[in-house]
């Protein structure tokens, strides 16, 4: 991976401790939209650090493969991406 791995560590250690909040307000039988709430805030986490890693992935890996010409498998590969995204949307 040539993302920046000390920003990528951070926000996922950012989600887990989110998400162990999560699992405590559920133990304290918190209010269910309050939990919704810190739901989507770790989905935004989580889509802001793939996107970090993507965008990442087509500043290097994808621009390599297009000067060494081997670039059909990195698309397909985004392309890939795209299509699990947009099933998500």
């Amino acid at each position: 991976m040539k993302a920046d791995k000390v920003k990528i560590k951070r926000l996922l250690k950012t989600a887990a401790g989110q998400i162990e909040g999560i699992l405590k307000m559920i133990d304290d039988d918190r209010y269910c939209i309050d939990i919704s709430n810190q739901i989507l805030a770790v989905q935004s986490i989580l889509k802001k650090t793939n996107n970090e890693i993507l965008k990442s992935h087509m500043e290097m890996c994808v621009r390599e493969a297009f000067v060494e010409g081997n670039e059909k498998e990195k698309i397909d590969e985004i392309l890939s991406i795209i299509d699990k995204v947009s099933k998500w949307v």
